[in-house]
């Protein structure tokens, strides 16, 4: 499983970056109105006394915990009445004392640690975390063309493509991106959290059940800094919840039935969050459909109720069953042909079928100098236009998408392995092309100065095996 963080995403507007938090993401001013139980929050606190094996103050336990010191100061006072803890250096304020376990108290803390282990930042309520996700949808704000264009400015898509995944994004139906290998699929896919904007509150771990659930991956949500979220670091902030950007969840051909279940770890007595819980208020892409070890139809029949309802359904290993938000955007890429992936009846439930195909010229050409650019290679728009006379013609190979990063790409290996300059020439295209196609280049003219009667540098005389 993968993830993909896009560090400059389109620009949000002073709307989005500085939406206020839903209420259920503010800040809880007791134990009650944070929706936890005492005793869990007892055992959490105590676990982490344990775990740091010394003393520590009211404010650092707060820190700890994600929960006002206020609050924190209600669980001490409960974990000093039943003897659990003691203040192990007093200070003049209540506030700045230090506390300890006391025997009893790391006996509790064990034991709580032999049921569940989690000791980080308190969880939320299932019910906070559904408003929350409900409250900061994506599906609150349609995109429009004029968005969707300028977001996509610079991508060399065909206008009717851009269009096409700009209402498919729009319907809240899966999409389904199509092709052959090389055309830009996954690229794509993986851009359009470019049509996201604004932040989500993303909760550290749910409970539901008593139990714990961890939904917070540093590989899949990328917090705001300082700067982005300055206005809304003065809000009444509940710490529980971590301010992202939203989040882009990749599987590829590792993509199981299983991974979409919650996974509980037996060692550790919580759960992780699967993927696409993961994914909520983001995006969430299955590259190279038709490859994984799951069928489409399996897959996509796991996904009728979360698609068709926004909403999916994950069980505790006690058996309990509980319903969390599906608010995301599905895609869906693949090599294969809709037709072969199963039958019509099947392919209807993909709300958008969108097909990338072979570029134009003035696109490749646009493409490559991009490549040149990022990779330190000199264009030569004389040498673009032989390969594609020469090479691709002559080869009759399709102008793909994938193919200007690739070849610059060993162009520059191997100046860099001569010690040349890098720059783009019929002899560096056809020795970087002889390397990615493995093909011989025989009966192609390659233009430079040679001795008469001598076969340029790099080429493949048909009289040599």
């Amino acid at each position: 499983m993968a993830s993909t963080m896009l560090h400059e995403p389109f620009p949000e507007t002073d709307a989005t970056i500085g939406a206020p938090l839903p209420r259920s993401a503010r800040s809880p001013r007791s134990l009650a109105e944070s929706g936890l139980d005492a005793t869990q929050v007892a055992e959490l606190s105590a676990k982490l006394l344990l775990t740091r094996g010394r003393k520590q103050g009211l404010h650092e336990l707060a820190r700890q915990t994600r929960l006002p010191p206020t609050l924190v100061a209600e669980v001490l006072a409960f974990l000093r009445a039943e003897r659990l803890v003691e203040t192990a250096a007093h200070r003049a304020l209540q506030a700045e004392a230090e506390y300890q376990l006391t025997d009893l108290g790391r006996a509790f803390a064990r034991e709580a640690a032999t049921r569940c282990q989690y000791a980080g930042p308190a969880p939320v309520t299932l019910e906070a975390y559904c408003d929350t996700v409900a409250a900061q949808s994506a599906r609150h704000a349609p995109l429009d063309a004029a968005y969707v264009r300028r977001a996509f400015e610079g991508l060399e898509l065909a206008p009717e493509v851009v269009d096409q995944v700009g209402a498919g994004m729009n319907s809240g139906r899966a999409i389904l991106i199509h092709g052959p290998a090389g055309t830009g699929k996954t690229y794509l896919a993986e851009h359009l959290a470019l049509l996201l904007p604004g932040h989500i509150a993303v909760p550290y771990a749910v409970t539901v059940g008593g139990e714990i659930i961890q939904v917070f991956d540093p590989l899949v949500h990328q917090p705001v800094t300082q700067e982005e979220g300055a206005a809304l670091m003065r809000e009444d902030r509940d710490e529980r919840w971590v301010r992202c950007r939203r989040p882009v969840v990749i599987a590829g051909g590792e993509l199981t039935l299983s991974m979409l279940d919650l996974q509980h770890d037996a060692a550790t007595g919580y759960y992780q969050a699967p993927p696409h819980m993961k994914a909520n208020g983001g995006l969430f892409v299955v590259d190279d459909l038709g490859r994984q070890l799951v069928s489409p139809r399996d897959l996509m029949n796991r996904w009728i109720v979360p698609l068709d309802r926004r909403r999916d359904y994950l069980s505790l290993h006690t058996g309990f069953r509980f319903a969390v938000p599906f608010d995301l955007a599905v895609v869906f890429s693949t090599n294969l042909r809709p037709e072969d992936l199963a039958d019509d009846a099947f392919v209807r439930r993909f709300g958008y079928k969108i097909r990338l195909g072979a570029l134009d010229r003035e696109r490749y050409r646009r493409i490559f100098e991009r490549a040149c650019d990022r990779l330190g290679v000199r264009f030569d728009a004389a040498a673009l236009d032989w390969l594609i006379a020469e090479r691709h013609g002559r080869e009759g190979r399709e102008l793909l998408a994938c193919h200007p990063g690739d070849l610059v790409g060993r162009v520059r290996d191997f100046a860099a392995y001569e010690g040349a300059p890098a720059c783009l020439t019929p002899e560096s295209l056809s020795r970087a092309w002889e390397a990615y196609f493995s093909t011989t280049g025989e009966g192609i003219r390659v233009p430079q100065s040679a001795a008469p009667g001598e076969p340029p540098p790099h080429s493949v005389r048909s009289d040599q095996s």
